[in-house]
């Protein structure tokens, strides 16, 4: 299980969840109101490719906020205030080559092990805390994604949560409203799915009884979970009686073609920003899926000698580092594209960007060595101090789960904790 501590107690904060759900509804909806209108909305925007990236042409040479911007970074230089670079980040205990992808954000130790099993995602745990803020608590998005097996998001029970990858299906899910009917039927079934919970609720209450003090402190947990998806299913079927944003786009067509790579994660990163843009959700996950992506268009003319998997084992063979280096460069063209937006959106007095957290990343540090130490890790936007390249220890590496408490807390949520962190970054 992931080590959280968190100050305020658990228990109390669903019971203190539960007075908003209890009253009739316009007391309800005027609590979950008064929740949000007095503070400024924190967002997060996490993104990963699980082949990572270049070590040489990413990681700067020196520290500090003097630092020269490397090669992949110059891309990024109009925003040099705006982000912090990381060096000698990693999880420990979780090693295993590509087997680490669903481990990014939930630090879960031993992913090749027998009997492994995954715990929450920092993406959840945020949901978790931040309770009833936008209809969608979280989105979790994918790009070339194998959706049964690779997802950035987990459960607190570490079951995987499927990335959604079709354009078209999270455009209609965030700004279609569908007919009156298709409503009705919406809101029937959420709550058929309450009494269901309720009826296993009370039938295990009574078993509950006979149980010795092990198994009952396991059934209170379990208590807890269907407390949450409960709540869920009630702010659901709130949000369904309320329109949702219009907005002056089309609807966008699904790119089919996966080695229309590049075309694919632009797409979804713009639906990506228009949802913190109309605070459809504050907590989005993005995984770019290489290692299911087949040869793909570098730009117009070229195309990758390999599928991106094989093409990442490079073996220093100059063709394919060049390649690897051109493929690089556009992503950080996307971030910085992204970044561009996010600055060029007013939020209250400021930027967009200045309340949204991006985070890059990857769970390997070098795909051709199969390495899951130093990965490469760039944080911008939010609150926080930037402009510097923070250089932690390359071989006994600081865990990267000390800059997820730092995040959290620039949610402005109570955590001391997570995964294997041992104190915070900034």
């Amino acid at each position: 299980m992931s080590r959280l501590h968190v100050r305020l107690d658990r228990r109390t904060a669903l019971r203190g969840l539960g007075v908003c759900i209890a009253l009739p509804l316009l007391e309800r909806d005027l609590c979950l109101r008064a929740s949000s209108a007095n503070e400024e909305p924190r967002r997060m925007l996490l993104i990963a490719n699980n082949l990572g990236v270049l070590p040489k042409p990413f990681f700067p040479q020196q520290a500090g906020t003097t630092y020269v911007l490397s090669p992949y970074l110059e891309e990024l230089k109009d925003f040099r205030h705006d982000f912090t670079v990381f060096s000698g980040l990693s999880h420990p205990g979780v090693i295993g080559g590509h087997s680490t992808e669903n481990c990014f954000l939930t630090a879960a130790r031993g992913p090749t092990l027998s009997g492994f099993r995954n715990q929450i995602s920092l993406d959840q745990l945020a949901a978790e805390l931040m309770g009833p803020k936008t209809r969608f608590p979280t989105l979790n998005l994918g790009v070339n994604i194998d959706r049964a097996n690779r997802s950035l998001s987990w459960t607190r029970d570490g079951a995987l949560l499927p990335a959604e990858d079709r354009p078209s299906t999270l455009f209609a899910t965030l700004f279609l409203d569908g007919s009156a009917n298709q409503r009705r039927r919406r809101i029937n079934e959420l709550r058929l799915r309450g009494s269901i919970l309720d009826a296993v609720d009370e039938e295990t209450r009574s078993f509950s009884r006979s149980l010795g003090q092990n198994d009952r402190r396991r059934l209170d947990q379990y208590f807890s979970s269907v407390r949450e998806l409960e709540q869920r299913l009630e702010q659901a079927g709130q949000w369904e009686n309320r329109a949702k944003p219009i907005v002056k786009i089309p609807p966008p067509r699904d790119i089919e073609d996966r080695s229309q790579f590049f075309e694919k994660i632009s797409l979804m990163l713009s639906l990506a920003r228009l949802a913190l843009e109309t605070d459809s959700t504050r907590i989005i996950t993005l995984m770019i899926d290489g290692f299911a992506t087949p040869a793909f268009q570098i730009d117009q003319q070229v195309k990758s000698m390999n599928d991106y998997h094989n093409l990442s084992h490079h073996g220093n063979v100059v063709e394919k580092v060049q390649q690897l280096e051109s493929v690089d460069r556009r992503q950080m063209i996307l971030l910085r594209d992204l970044l561009t937006s996010l600055s060029e959106q007013r939020d209250g007095t400021g930027r967009m960007l200045d309340n949204t957290m991006v985070l890059y990343g990857s769970n390997m540090g070098d795909s051709n060595t199969h390495d899951n130490t130093n990965l490469p890790i760039l944080l911008a936007g939010g609150s926080l101090p930037h402009g510097r390249h923070m250089a932690f220890d390359t071989t006994n590496n600081t865990p990267l789960s000390n800059l997820f408490v730092s995040m959290l807390r620039e949610l402005k949520l109570p955590v001391d904790s997570f995964g294997s962190s041992n104190g915070t970054i900034f």
